[in-house]
């Protein structure tokens, strides 16, 4: 039985390591290049189809080490990182895969409550409150860090409650930036969480399955 498919990201220095994996795991492997990606097909039918960063086509040789070759490659000159959840943000101005500066920073917003009527729409009221100043704290940083992307429209990859991250992106100074796969699910974002999606958002997305 075929499990459910799978994805992964893979970063540029361990695409060929990855890729040999998959032949050692399921049997002779064979390479090929379809539709913009490095497609594998395994013996025991298992396969994967692994996509450059930043919506990049790849149309170079079937074989691992030109493909990671392109991955680091794919990555932009400038780009963003953006990751909110309630309470806490994390924005970075990129350079290739080196932070040229970032911003993170907490607001405390309450949990729920299990208190009813009066109490418990005042408690949503100054929790939405909360939230709603943690977001436009977090989109006044994104508009400063990100300023240059910004005004031109560059690319920002995005992560963390998605309801958050809408929020914050719905701001107009922030109207230009064009979003990239992936998604990444984060944690409350830290300095450390922020360098760990800056280096998964220049990985190699691998939709994966296994026979």
């Amino acid at each position: 039985m075929t499990a459910a498919p799978a994805t992964v990201l893979v970063p540029p220095g361990r695409v060929e390591r990855w890729v040999d994996n998959v032949g050692v795991r399921h049997g002779e492997l064979v390479l090929e290049v379809g539709d913009g990606a490095l497609v594998g097909s395994a013996a025991d039918g298992s396969s994967f189809a692994a996509r450059l960063p930043f919506g990049r086509a790849y149309d170079g040789p079937a074989d691992a080490g030109s493909f990671a070759a392109a991955v680091r490659n794919a990555v932009p000159g400038e780009w963003g990182l953006l990751l909110v959840r309630k309470g806490g943000f994390a924005v970075a101005a990129m350079r290739g895969t080196t932070t040229t500066a970032s911003k993170v920073g907490q607001r405390h917003v309450q949990g729920r409550t299990k208190a009813g009527g009066q109490s418990q729409q005042r408690f949503a009221r100054r929790r939405d409150n909360q939230a709603r100043q943690a977001y436009e704290a977090a989109a006044d940083h994104a508009a400063r860090v990100l300023e240059d992307l910004a005004r031109h429209g560059g690319p920002v990859v995005v992560g963390g409650d998605r309801a958050a991250v809408e929020e914050v992106l719905a701001d107009p100074r922030l109207g230009r930036l064009e979003v990239h796969e992936p998604w990444l699910d984060v944690p409350d974002p830290r300095r450390s969480v922020l360098d760990e999606a800056a280096l998964r958002a220049a990985s190699c997305l691998v939709r994966v399955v296994n026979a």
